[in-house]
């Protein structure tokens, strides 16, 4: 009886695989790969019961956030996938839960699997030598609409070395994911066995090893450390650029890549034309292949990332604590230094993780402003007054207006966070006390993590700084 129970829980099991197999295959055809890497591939059927002439389906998810983007975009298409698949009508829900080893089909650790406990450790060595982050891979790459080109290039790149896109030429501002995306593709060749075939460096490393082989007469050394590489992983390409003798070697190192077919990424802050001091026939070699651009990230993107990077240090964040990071920090790179912090904070002071924590560290100025010099006082309520086209006067002024009130709470807001200043010195620029400074930071930093539109006038008001 007790096998018979086993075997047919087993079969039940195979039975929900199977049908969300089904079901995912559907989906697949209705949205990106992007989309579906990043949402559905993090999902499974944890239960299915008949009740009278529907089904019940129970919808696992890795993550809260996962279940909250899922279930709020695409409800509709899981449910009508479910009902085609079933062939009658079906109710959904979601709930946040990890899949089952007999679901996965993933088997128990034995010693028979030692081997392979051996080998990963042995990946991780040549991940090391090659120069790549063990962290940048394409499973904790979250994907949005304002990455989902460069992801997808990466991805094609990754399976096809040296056919799809060659070279690969990524560009973005600080902290956007192109390191991670390049890197990314290294992982999965030495992953494929080319263990010893790719090598990831800076520009500035490049040159360095450039101008110790002129040096130290040991340039034909160097040339076989790049030549005979697989894939070549360059990050911030641009600081080649006006260095004669090193865009020299480049050129050569770069053709000899491409002719025998191993695959060439570049990164940089700017496209090729906008890279000043580069040489023509460079300029012309990287235009040759795919140029694609990462935006900086949405907020639905920086939840994302918040997620997984709070998930890294072993921090359980609900997912209102998510928001409210992501919806007062811009770039991947501010919002992990924020969680360095955040645990810094929690372990050295034996605090917990709470909303007034975060609140009080948010506005403390933990996002600075580092890829342009930081903006005068002055500066700030100027672009403020232009940006919601009220006088300045009116601005310092004593209306409790909303159309003027919410305006200058934001102007407290950006003068607090980004140019770090004392709460008395914001009072006394806008002409209040130190407490009403306090309440409007706070009910800003609130409000931008669950406003658009409040988020949209903070960075329309950074652009114009």
């Amino acid at each position: 009886m007790l096998i018979m129970r086993l075997a047919g829980g087993l079969m039940d099991n195979l039975d929900k695989k199977k049908v969300w197999n089904d079901v995912l295959e559907g989906i697949k055809v209705s949205v990106s790969p992007a989309i579906f890497t990043t949402w559905f591939k993090e999902t499974h059927l944890s239960k299915l019961e008949k009740s009278k002439d529907r089904y019940l389906a129970e919808i696992g998810c890795k993550s809260s956030f996962v279940k909250t983007t899922v279930e709020t975009r695409y409800f509709g298409l899981i449910q009508d996938s479910l009902a085609k698949s079933l062939d009658t009508s079906c109710d959904v829900f979601f709930t946040v839960k990890q899949i089952s080893n007999i679901q996965s089909g993933s088997p128990k650790l034995s010693p028979l699997f030692e081997d392979s406990a051996k080998d990963n450790y042995e990946i991780k060595d040549f991940i090391l030598k090659a120069g790549l982050r063990p962290t940048f891979t394409f499973d904790n790459f979250a994907v949005s609409s304002s990455n989902q080109m460069a992801w997808a290039a990466a991805d094609a790149v990754a399976k096809e070395l040296g056919k799809a896109y060659n070279p690969l030429f990524i560009w973005g501002g600080v902290g956007v994911g192109k390191t991670h995306l390049m890197t990314a593709v290294g992982h999965d060749t030495i992953k494929h066995g080319l263990t010893d075939k790719v090598v990831c460096c800076t520009g500035e490393q490049f040159t360095n090893d450039i101008v110790e082989g002129i040096r130290n007469k040991s340039t034909l050394s160097v040339r076989n450390k790049y030549r005979k590489l697989k894939v070549l992983l360059i990050d911030d390409i641009q600081f080649i650029a006006g260095k004669d003798a090193v865009q020299e070697e480049f050129f050569h190192t770069f053709n000899a890549l491409v002719n025998s077919g191993s695959q060439v990424i570049l990164t940089s802050d700017r496209p090729p034309s906008e890279i000043s001091k580069l040489e023509e026939r460079l300029r012309s070699r990287f235009e040759a292949g795919l140029i694609v651009d990462i935006a900086p990230p949405d907020f639905e993107l920086r939840c994302a990332i918040t997620q997984i990077k709070a998930r890294d240090r072993e921090m359980n964040l609900a997912m209102d604590l998510v928001q409210l990071i992501a919806g007062n920090i811009e770039t991947a790179r501010k919002i992990e230094g924020f969680l360095i912090k955040l645990s810094s904070e929690v372990k050295i002071k034996n605090n917990q993780i709470s909303q007034e924590l975060i609140e009080s560290m948010l506005g403390k100025g933990s996002e600075e402003n580092e890829s342009s010099p930081k903006a005068s006082a002055n500066d700030v309520i100027t672009a403020v007054s232009k940006y919601f086209s009220i006088g300045k006067r009116a601005l310092l002024g004593v209306s409790r207006s909303r159309p003027v009130a919410l305006p200058r709470q934001i102007l407290m807001y950006i003068l607090r966070t980004q140019l770090s200043l004392p709460l008395q010195e914001v009072g006394r620029l806008i002409g209040r006390d130190h407490t009403t400074v306090m309440h409007a930071v706070e009910k800003i930093t609130i409000l931008a993590s669950s406003s658009a539109q409040i988020r949209e006038d903070i960075r329309g008001i950074k652009n114009l700084l």
